[in-house]
């Protein structure tokens, strides 16, 4: 399935041909993962396992391929270190073998003032200013409380960043700026090359974890692009069209009388989500938002 969507993105016939317009051998790859649904909707270990199989095939040295994520626990619960070659890093940016302090650039951060709170700043993970020089963002299809969605744009933003979840501490949150803030700043959007959207399995409500099992779906999708804005309007379509199915208030409803603490059932959540982000994304320059304008390529197996 990958190799098939990367052959339509790119217009190549081989395998490698398509790597090698975005990645060469002598980069250093972070792969974005998104690990905050596992262990039952996060990014696959198939999926990743083949990205790096076909990252070693252009000659990048497993050495020079990083999985990475914010949190160990989540990261490590996984286990892609199990499918893998030797050498590949797992590495996360907070755990018991690495301090908040280690994990993100002191030099390199976002500063804003919310609502008072002591700490004002978001540091960028330190390999991302330090160490890639080229980011895969594999992120999950997955409606998120505050957000709307955690498509692309939420992964390699929120997912990057320290200190990020004070944004969403209230029911009126402050996504819809933060997460396109976020995913602005450099080097980030130069250096992620490549979305790969993991649609194998997916989430519809009270995410972006998955702890209740009706609110699991599998749209049984990869997609694969270069415009994060652009998936990931297609994401709301998606995710909206499947609350539509269930009965569920829209993404984009901001209306008082959804909002409540028990997120186990489908007409209440704790935040006024904010799926407009992702247009908001567009006017920062991050990608296409209109629809007219989007590319979109389907392929059946």
């Amino acid at each position: 399935m990958l190799s098939r969507g990367m052959q339509a993105l790119t217009g190549d016939s081989r395998d490698e041909d398509c790597w090698t317009r975005f990645i060469s051998a002598r980069d250093v790859v972070g792969i974005k993962v998104n690990c905050s649904g596992a262990p039952h909707v996060m990014s696959s270990v198939e999926l990743v396992a083949s990205i790096v199989k076909n990252l070693i095939a252009i000659g990048v040295p497993s050495d020079h391929i990083w999985i990475y994520e914010r949190f160990e626990d989540q990261l490590l619960s996984v286990g892609y270190d199990k499918c893998v070659p030797q050498g590949v890093h797992i590495w996360a940016a907070e755990g018991k073998r690495r301090t908040s302090l280690l994990g993100y650039d002191p030099y390199t951060y976002v500063e804003v003032d919310f609502f008072g709170e002591e700490d004002t700043r978001s540091f960028m993970t330190r390999p991302v200013t330090e160490t890639f020089t080229k980011i895969i963002n594999v992120p999950k299809m997955k409606e998120h409380q505050a957000a709307g969605v955690t498509g692309c744009l939420k992964n390699i933003a929120y997912g990057n960043f320290s200190n990020m979840d004070r944004s969403h501490r209230f029911a009126k949150t402050n996504t819809y700026s933060f997460i396109g803030t976020l995913a602005a700043v450099q080097p980030i959007p130069s250096r992620t090359v490549l979305n790969i959207m993991d649609g194998l399995s997916a989430v519809w409500h009270a995410g972006p974890f998955s702890e209740f099992p009706q609110f699991r779906f599998y749209p049984k999708q990869i997609c694969c692009g270069t415009d994060p804005v652009a998936m990931d309007h297609l994401l709301i379509d998606l995710i909206e069209a499947k609350r539509k199915s269930e009965g569920a208030p829209s993404l984009f409803d901001r209306s008082q009388k959804h909002l409540g603490p028990d997120n186990s059932n489908p007409q209440f959540n704790h935040f006024i989500r904010e799926p407009g982000h992702v247009e908001y994304a567009s006017q920062l320059g991050l990608g296409i938002y209109d629809s007219d304008r989007i590319k979109l390529e389907t392929i059946e197996l």
